[in-house]
């Protein structure tokens, strides 16, 4: 028996791995501080959790429509209309097994084999995979810190080609926690549609960016592009990560194709948490949420502050997001080497730049502030304590190599 060429050729989700590592250790006693994964410590809202554990009463749990609960859904756009301005008719949304769902779902309707979809450099990895399991080509642009590590109009059309199908966009983005330029976004989206090519735009963390000027909340591609295929989900402002539940927004045109592919890759989302996520919805959901959105900009403040300490640059500060992208050129390591020393030497779990492209791979690491301030602070001692020792050419700087 053999394994596919698709499952052989895959990498692995190195942020992933080194989480498993770091539970290595804590199962062998070690206290590790963990901030590499983009994991909200809050949990679902208060009403959220206990309208899952009222729904969990035995009650019969059968299937909801493919793309969700009609109640769901209608939340979901009165959601997009009073935070953001934009109507969305419901029939347009599919709700999905995760972002991860929502995004499986945008590439197989969309990519053929010999297609190419442009994706920034740095970004996101499992895009790539699912854009290369329906035998598409990731075709990534590299990008700077002047253009916030995102696409630009110059870089999109750099990378374009005849075969071009697709341009994918994540603002604010994973890895770095920026956002594009509005204004920017709309002319890569309209150089797209004048080319009758798709736009994906990750709005995953859009309700996590920092508000405009005026207080204003982020703007939705929507408003500007509503034939955008927009996907967001309800694992990073909603604190829903274990729930596996996320949403897109598809243009007219792709409706019905997408719906019959979610008939056949999962059915629907669960019904247990989709009933118990029309609590997110509410006035003090909502207010929890943005209390939680005002504590992760706090925590942001800790972040940037223990690494300037350090001496370790931040090139882009986030604005969004819960992550920082900086450089750890300046200590002699590489990025993964840093990461797998940082976590045996100073039990501090990040991830190394690999893992989301290949510009910035080897000088570059991703360290997430989803976790407590207490461990934020702890984290960043340690590595403080790590670079010192790398920097006065100690071979371990903490006193826990070995373990």
């Amino acid at each position: 028996m053999k394994l596919s060429q698709r499952a052989l050729a895959v990498e692995p989700f190195h942020a992933m791995a080194f989480g498993r590592r770091a539970g290595e250790l804590e199962a062998a006693g070690h206290d590790v501080v963990r901030l590499g994964l983009g994991e909200p410590d809050f949990g679902a809202p208060p009403a959220v959790r206990e309208a899952m554990r009222d729904v969990m009463d035995g009650r019969p749990l059968p299937y909801t429509p493919a793309f969700g609960l009609p109640a769901l859904r209608e939340a979901i756009a009165d959601f997009y209309r009073d935070r953001h301005g934009v109507t969305v008719d419901p029939a347009r949304i599919a709700v999905t097994p995760g972002a991860s769902g929502a995004l499986l779902l945008a590439a197989a309707a969309t990519t053929d084999p010999g297609d190419e979809v442009i994706v920034a450099d740095p970004s996101y990895p499992c895009n790539r995979a699912l854009v290369e399991t329906f035998g598409g080509a990731v075709v990534t642009a590299a990008t700077t810190p002047a253009a916030r590590y995102q696409l630009d109009t110059t870089a999109v059309e750099r990378a374009w080609s005849d075969q071009t199908s697709a341009v994918m966009i994540a603002s604010p983005s994973n890895p770095t926690g920026t956002s594009i330029p509005y204004a920017e976004m709309v002319s890569v989206c309209d150089l797209a549609r004048a080319r009758g090519v798709w736009r994906i735009v990750d709005e995953i963390y859009l309700d996590l960016a920092d508000p405009a000027a005026d207080g204003t909340p982020p703007r939705s591609i929507l408003a500007a592009d509503p034939d955008a295929i927009v996907i967001n989900s309800f694992s990073k402002y909603f604190g829903m990560t274990g729930w596996r539940l996320g949403w897109c927004v598809l243009p007219p045109a792709l409706v019905e194709a997408a719906e019959r592919l979610a008939m056949n890759y999962f059915l629907c989302a669960s019904t247990p948490a989709q009933l118990a996520a029309l609590e997110c919805f509410t006035p003090a959901s909502l207010a929890v949420c943005e209390e939680r959105r005002a504590e992760l900009l706090a925590r942001r403040g800790i972040a940037l502050d223990g690494l300037a300490r350090i001496g370790l640059p931040v090139p882009v500060p986030p604005d969004g997001a819960f992550y920082v992208y900086f450089d750890v050129s300046s200590t002699g390591l590489d990025a993964w080497e840093f990461c797998r020393r940082a976590l045996e030497e100073a039990l501090v779990s990040v991830t190394p730049g690999r893992d989301f492209g290949v510009a910035t791979a080897d000088t570059h690491v991703r360290l997430s502030y989803a976790a407590s301030r207490e461990a934020l602070r702890e984290g960043l001692k340690r590595l403080g304590t790590f670079v010192s020792g790398l920097r006065q050419g100690h071979g371990s700087s903490s006193g826990t190599a070995g373990v």
